[in-house]
C-alpha cells in the first residue's frame, strides 16, 4: 500500500467508527493504538479488507502517511494527549498536523496550538458530536485553529461529516481553542434538553400515572412538531417502548437513577460564571446530575421528610399535545438554546475567536446529539440579526414565549405544590420572567453592600457613583 491519507490514534467506538468513516469516503488510513492487540482485532475484524493497515509504533505510524501528514487523535481528554504530543513530535516534520479529536477543554487547546505551531506542526482542536453512530455515518465537526491548519483537512471533514440541506456540518470555527469552546457549550446544551425531557417523563409518571408506552406515544406526537422534533425526543420515545426481556417491565424503571457525566457540562456552567453569562437551566441540568449521585442520601431524607397528599394535576390531553407540558418543555430547551448561544457569544467577545452564529447553527442541524428542527429557527434569527443578545427577543422565540409562558407556569406550580423537584423548568421560568423584568430588586442587594462594605451605588435619578451612612 503506497502512503496512506490519514492516520488515526486511538481505536475506542469512536476512532473506530471515525476511520471507517474517512475509508469510505476515499481516504487511505493508517491507525495505531496503545496495545498493538487492540490493532490486530479492528484490523482482522471491522478493518478487514478495507485501506486501513496499522503501526506497532508511532515512528512506523508517521512513516506511513503521505506528507503533509494529518493525524486524529482520539484518546481520553487531559495528560494522555500531552503524552501523545511529547511522543510523537520528533517524528513529526514542518507542516504535519494534529488533530484533537476529543472532549479537551479549550485552554488545554489554546496552549497546545501555540506550542506546536512554534514548531512549525499544526494544531487543530476539534469537537465531535454524533455519538458512535453519527461518527460513522457523519457527525458534526467544530474545529478549531490556525485557519492554514484547516485548510489542510477541509476536504477531509467536510466529506466525513454530516450533510444537510444547506451544507456540511463542518466549518472553520476561529482561532485556538473555539473548536473545543463550542464543543462545551454544546455538551452543556445537551445536558440541559436532556434533563429537560427526563422531567417531562417523571411527571407524566408520577403525577399522570402513565406507562412508557403512552408516554413514548407522547414523545412521538411531539416529534412531529416543528418547536420539538430533534434527536433527543426520538431517541427518548425510543427508550420508553423498551422492554425488559426477563419480565416485560419497561426497562428504563429498571434502571439506577444516577447519572454520570464526563465533566463537559461543568466545564460549560464554569466558563458562563467566569464571562458573567447566565445559563441557569444548564446549571440545573448539571446540578440534577450531581443530586443524584447522592442516592444513599435521598433515600434517607425520603424516609425522614413526609410528603403529603397529591392532588390531581392537569397536564393535557393525548388529544391536544399535553399542551401546557408541551410548552413546558418547548420553552426549557428554547432556554437551554438561548442560553448556549449567549454564552458562545460573549466568550467570542472575550476570546477574540469572531464565532460565526448562523454558522454554528447550521452544523448542528446533522449529525449531532443537539440537532433539531429549532436550529433553523435559531440560523434564521442570527442571520437577520448578526447582533443579537438573545434568543429570548427575536421575533418568532418572543411569540413563542408569550404564548407558552402560561402553560410553563402551570406545570411549575403543580410541580411545586406535588413535592416534585424540577430543577430545568423551574429554572427556566425564573430565567425569562427575570429577562422579561425592567427592575429588578437587585438595587435592594446595592443598597446591603454599601451598608456593610462601602461598595457605592449608582442612582436611577441623577449620573454619579453614590455612599450611604445606612447605620447610625
Amino acid at each position: 500500500m503506497s502512503k496512506a491519507h490519514f492516520g488515526l490514534i486511538g481505536l475506542g467506538v469512536m476512532g473506530e467508527n471515525l476511520v471507517l468513516n474517512a475509508e469510505r469516503n476515499g481516504f487511505s488510513s493508517v491507525v495505531y493504538n496503545r496495545t498493538f492487540s487492540k490493532t490486530e482485532e479492528f484490523l482482522n475484524g471491522r478493518g478487514a479488507g478495507k485501506q486501513i493497515e496499522g503501526a506497532k509504533d508511532l515512528r512506523e505510524f508517521v512513516e506511513k502517511l503521505e506528507r503533509p501528514r494529518r493525524i486524529l487523535v482520539m484518546i481520553k481528554a487531559g495528560s494522555a494527549i500531552d503524552s501523545v504530543i511529547e511522543t510523537i513530535s520528533p517524528y513529526l516534520e514542518s507542516g504535519d498536523l494534529l488533530i484533537d479529536g476529543g472532549n479537551s477543554e479549550f485552554r488545554d487547546t489554546e496552549r497546545r496550538v501555540l506550542e506546536l505551531e512554534k514548531k512549525s506542526f499544526g494544531f487543530i482542536g476539534m469537537g465531535i458530536s454524533g455519538g458512535a453512530k453519527g461518527a460513522m455515518e457523519g457527525p458534526s465537526m467544530m474545529p478549531g485553529g490556525t485557519k492554514n491548519s484547516y485548510d489542510a483537512i477541509e476536504s477531509l471533514v467536510c466529506k466525513m461529516s454530516a450533510q444537510v440541506e444547506d451544507g456540511p456540518c463542518v466549518t472553520y470555527i476561529g482561532p485556538g481553542g473555539s473548536g473545543h469552546f463550542v464543543k462545551t457549550v454544546h455538551n452543556g446544551i445537551e445536558y440541559g434538553i436532556e434533563q429537560i425531557l427526563a422531567e417531562a417523563y417523571d411527571l407524566m409518571k408520577r403525577a399522570g400515572g402513565m406507562k412508557g408506552e403512552q408516554m413514548a406515544d407522547v414523545m412521538a406526537r411531539w416529534n412531529e412538531t416543528e418547536e420539538l422534533s430533534s434527536y433527543l425526543v426520538e431517541i427518548t420515545e425510543a427508550c420508553l417502548r423498551v422492554k425488559d426481556p426477563v419480565d416485560g417491565e419497561d426497562l428504563v424503571e429498571k434502571i439506577m437513577d444516577k447519572a454520570g457525566q464526563k465533566g463537559t457540562g461543568l466545564w460549560t456552567v464554569v466558563s458562563a460564571l467566569e464571562l458573567g453569562a447566565p445559563v441557569p437551566t444548564i446549571y440545573a441540568a448539571l446540578n440534577a446530575r450531581v443530586m443524584s449521585s447522592i442516592k444513599d442520601q435521598r433515600l434517607s431524607a425520603q424516609s425522614l421528610i413526609k410528603s403529603w397528599d397529591l392532588k390531581p394535576f392537569e397536564m393535557g390531553t393525548f388529544e391536544d399535545g399535553m399542551a401546557p407540558l408541551m410548552d413546558a418543555v418547548v420553552l426549557a430547551s428554547i432556554a437551554s438554546y438561548a442560553q448556549g448561544m449567549e454564552l458562545l457569544r460573549i466568550g467570542s467577545m472575550q476570546y477574540g475567536y469572531n464565532l460565526q452564529m448562523p454558522s454554528i447553527a447550521q452544523i448542528w442541524k446533522g449529525g449531532c446529539i443537539i440537532r433539531s428542527q429549532l436550529l433553523g429557527r435559531i440560523q434564521h434569527a442570527f442571520h437577520n440579526n448578526p447582533q443579537l443578545p438573545n434568543l429570548l427577543v427575536a421575533p418568532w422565540f418572543a411569540d413563542q414565549v408569550s404564548l407558552r409562558l402560561p402553560g410553563l407556569t402551570r406545570i411549575v406550580a403543580g410541580g411545586v405544590e406535588r413535592g416534585i423537584p424540577l430543577p430545568c423548568f423551574s429554572s427556566t421560568l425564573d430565567y425569562i420572567n427575570s429577562y422579561r423584568t425592567g427592575r429588578l430588586p437587585q438595587n435592594l442587594v446595592q443598597a446591603m453592600r454599601d451598608c456593610f462594605g462601602s461598595h457605592t451605588y449608582q442612582r436611577v435619578d441623577k449620573e454619579g457613583i453614590f455612599h450611604t451612612e445606612w447605620l447610625d
